[in-house]
């Protein structure tokens, strides 16, 4: 394009006022910058720009007011032909315009009183006005232009039968899978907000999903859109014929393998902790789809939620496919499912098991994975993982674990993880291997607490380790945690000395957290670390609110000196900081009837604000009052499980210790382990698999007593 073209494509760029908009990271002022940028010839220029506007001025799908004041000059960029990388700019304009939808408005259409100062309705109406130039850009001769256009047409066409009669050409004309795959989920898109659009879209997907003609792939596409339109109706041969279709397509699929990942830029770890490394690295992989039909499978799951039957049914055939990247998909999704959904996941965890014997190592590395993630309920897929670890070091040899192919050491590691949180002592030699060498020690470490049966090899080992970590460098703590925490849950005391070195260095240096690790990990040995009790007097007088608590906890574990921890405790209960209200009455709870003097100030923190606050006073209110603070200790612990489900673990272990006082509790208790989804702290599989285990012993426990109060109960409201 000449300049004099390309001054009129940013003509009134300088008008803008950018630096008084703000987007993620503070001024807009770089917007003008990264606007021109995206028009460079220089390929590396466009990509960093890109990327810096995705992360600041489109922040996680956020719309701020220098995101919407950049639309018309996006636009332009993206109706030029002479633009360089096209179609990433349509896709951003998408982008842009499906999540002004999502965060600026509610269902009905209104729009969310939050949002339109940042930009999502004038982002909307820009795009809207302009809908007929998307109809365009879906017809463009390039194809990915074309692509990242379709979208365009459900979320920014108003008219209807408009919409719906583009998108029928669009399927005729478009060959391509991923683009039909789009042109179909316009259409829903269509129908959801458009509700003129509904029946004709609906007649129409429900033609598609029963024509032969357009092969499985779309079918299955029309029949998960449709669905996705109308979930309250989903009928018994949905899964059913959704399962054959992709049986149809497996059996026309290629076996591929997965293609290689692009190369990223090596990160050091002599200056950033390995688990940081790691944590990207993780986000990185799981950003990658490597199956045209994965979103849509997604979707499917999505859309069928608690179904859990049928989901599994529907993974265990995509977990069939002759393609390893599908099948990789299928794996997390899978994972997805068990991280959610309650029920009996046994069949599915095989599945995930059987996919370590395959020969595509990334896929055998990400089944690894997902029962790594899934560990307290992972015992179906022992005898697979243990196998899967024996052939590795069978073929890979002795130091598979260090292995120089990625994909395998990740794969052996994972695997080993997983084994090590089951008990199970096979995994022995992989761990006492990555503990003596320099490779992803830190991998081992997270789980060497988990084989107390050999502690007696992993505590000097442990030890050693901790000894070489320089606390002198910030980026060494979460190293330090691990392995200060790993010692403590083996609890052999050759290890206090090497963590009173830990404290006092961790001291000189100031690294706090690391302070607090040592601290809750010499408390664990109570008088055996009576050698760090000088320390740990100092520090219970120190001002940090983390590392306080944690210090007088130390000190009543070594030395039970009641008279010594009261005055701390009773002034932590009165302190604005909650955590720190929270750990003394936890502190308070495990003293119990000798701490009385911490009565009065608990029972007046039963009515605090904040519901974690209470639930942890009242606890501690049991322990040390017992049976006569029974009913306020149960009014709060009930009443805060309904307003915060996420306190259930807390107040269950609670109930638990209640016993037949708890008793009035049963109903609540059935009613949330009725639940489909995961609840808990974290709603994560452990919270949740702990919080269903007590609450069902404890239902046992109380279930008669329980039947004759719901029947005095229902008798009562019947009178009334």
């Amino acid at each position: 394009m000449p300049p004099d073209m390309v001054l009129i494509m940013f003509d009134g760029l300088h008008d803008i006022d950018w630096a008084s908009m703000k987007h993620a990271y503070g001024s807009a002022e770089e917007v003008p910058a990264l606007l021109r940028a995206l028009r460079s010839p220089d390929a590396e220029e466009r990509h960093e720009a890109l990327n810096r506007f995705y992360s600041a001025v489109h922040h996680q799908g956020s719309v701020y007011p220098p995101t919407a004041a950049s639309l018309p000059f996006l636009f332009e960029l993206a109706t030029d032909d002479a633009t360089p990388d096209r179609a990433a700019v349509v896709a951003l304009l998408v982008s842009i315009g499906r999540e002004s939808l999502d965060r600026g408005f509610e269902d009905d259409g209104t729009e969310i009183e939050y949002y339109p100062p940042m930009g999502c309705a004038q982002a909307i109406a820009f795009l809207r006005e302009r809908s007929a130039k998307f109809v365009e850009l879906a017809r463009d001769p390039e194809p990915d232009v074309r692509l990242a256009a379709i979208p365009g047409l459900g979320l920014f066409l108003d008219d209807a039968e408009q919409a719906l009669a583009v998108l029928r050409e669009r399927l005729v004309a478009e060959r391509d899978v991923e683009a039909r795959l789009r042109i179909v989920e316009a259409a829903a898109i269509s129908a959801l907000r458009l509700p003129e659009a509904f029946h004709q879209v609906m007649e129409w997907l429900a033609g598609l999903a029963a024509d032969p003609a357009q092969g499985p792939v779309t079918r299955l596409a029309a029949l998960v859109q449709r669905t996705r339109c109308a979930p309250d109706k989903i009928s018994e041969d949905v899964v059913p014929t959704a399962v054959d279709l992709l049986r149809e397509i497996n059996r026309t699929t290629p076996a591929r393998d997965i293609a290689p990942t692009p190369s990223r830029p090596t990160v050091s770890t002599d200056t950033v902790a390995p688990q940081i490394v790691a944590a990207f690295e993780d986000l990185d992989r799981h950003t990658r789809v490597h199956a045209p039909t994965t979103a849509l499978l997604r979707t499917f799951h999505e859309t069928l939620e608690a179904r859990v039957f049928e989901r599994v049914a529907v993974l265990a055939e995509q977990l069939r496919s002759p393609d390893a990247g599908s099948r990789l998909d299928a794996i997390r999704m899978c994972g997805e499912l068990v991280h959610a959904w309650r029920g009996d996941h046994t069949r599915l965890l095989l599945l995930v098991a059987d996919q370590l014997t395959t020969t595509d190592q990334e896929v055998a590395a990400e089944a690894a994975a997902v029962l790594n993630s899934c560990h307290p309920i992972a015992a179906p897929a022992r005898e697979a993982l243990a196998a899967y670890i024996n052939t590795q070091r069978a073929v890979h040899g002795p130091g598979v674990w260090a292995t120089s192919d990625p994909r395998v050491r990740r794969g052996h590691q994972e695997a080993v993880q997983a084994l090590a949180r089951l008990g199970d002592v096979r995994v022995l030699p992989s761990l006492l291997a990555a503990l003596d060498g320099d490779v992803d020690a830190w991998r081992a470490v997270q789980v060497a607490g988990c084989l107390p049966q050999a502690a007696d090899q992993m505590v000097p080992r442990l030890c050693d380790h901790l000894r070489r970590v320089d606390l002198s460098q910030q980026w060494t703590e979460m190293t330090a945690n691990a392995i200060l925490s790993a010692l403590a849950k083996l609890a052999d005391p050759a290890a206090v000395p090497v963590m009173m070195d830990a404290l006092g260095a961790a001291m000189r240096y100031e690294q706090r957290s690391v302070i607090r690790s040592a601290l809750k990990a010499l408390r664990v040995f109570g008088p055996a670390a009576a050698g760090a009790r000088d320390a740990v007097r100092s520090l219970a007088t120190t001002t940090d609110p983390h590392v306080q608590p944690a210090a007088v906890a130390a000190l009543w574990a070594i030395d039970g000196d009641l008279a010594e921890v009261m005055p701390f405790l009773l002034g932590f209960l009165d302190d604005e900081v909650t955590f720190r209200v929270c750990d003394a009455a936890d502190l308070l709870g495990e003293i119990g009837p000798p701490a009385s003097a911490a009565l009065p100030r608990l029972r007046g923190l039963l009515t605090h604000d904040y519901e974690w606050v209470r639930v942890h006073c009242a606890a501690a209110l049991w322990e040390i009052g017992g049976e006569a603070e029974a009913p306020a200790v149960l009014d709060v612990l009930l009443g805060a499980m309904v307003w915060n489900p996420v306190t259930a673990n807390h107040v269950v272990a609670c109930l638990d210790r209640m016993g037949s006082f708890a008793v009035s509790a049963v109903l609540l208790l059935r009613e949330q382990l009725a639940l489909p989804r995961r609840g808990g702290r974290f709603e994560s599989v452990e919270s949740d698999e702990e919080l269903q285990r007590i609450g069902r012993a404890l239902i046992a426990r109380l279930g008669s007593s329980a039947s004759g109060a719901g029947k005095e109960d229902h008798s009562e409201k019947t009178e009334l």
